[in-house]
């Protein structure tokens, strides 16, 4: 059974910065889709960054220029670096992989707007950023 554990988030200042990690045991690192979402109290969830197989990437609008997706074959792990940080960034942040094969605007779009087609994703990591 695939776990994914998401970690990082914790509570910053506007104007500072986290980055959150993704794991997935058991689940092969090539995934093709791989991403953060976040869900806010009240509000729909976004998705907020994708990185495909090619390493191609692709951003919700409003992170772009701050947040930064990569990840790391030989540790299996996805990271999201999040800089300079607005209270509207406030969110359990959410680690999402599958094998399908998409583009990284794909994966993002899906996201936001068909989460069921991604397989595996965690319990989330809450960021708080206070003004």
């Amino acid at each position: 059974q695939v776990h994914v554990v998401e970690s990082g988030g914790g509570e910053v200042q506007a104007g500072g910065s986290l980055t959150l990690s993704c794991t997935a045991s058991e689940l092969t690192f090539d995934a093709n889709a791989m991403g953060w979402f976040r869900q806010a109290p009240g509000k729909e969830r976004e998705g907020v960054a994708a990185i495909d197989s090619d390493g191609s990437t692709s951003y919700l609008d409003s992170v772009k220029g701050r947040f930064t997706i990569s990840r790391d074959y030989a540790k299996s792990t996805l990271y999201l670096q999040m800089n300079s940080l607005k209270p509207e960034d406030t969110a359990m942040y959410y680690c999402a992989a599958d094998y399908e094969s998409m583009t990284a605007d794909q994966a993002l779009d899906v996201m936001t707007r068909q989460l069921g087609r991604y397989n595996y994703w965690g319990q989330g990591t809450q960021v708080t950023v206070s003004s």
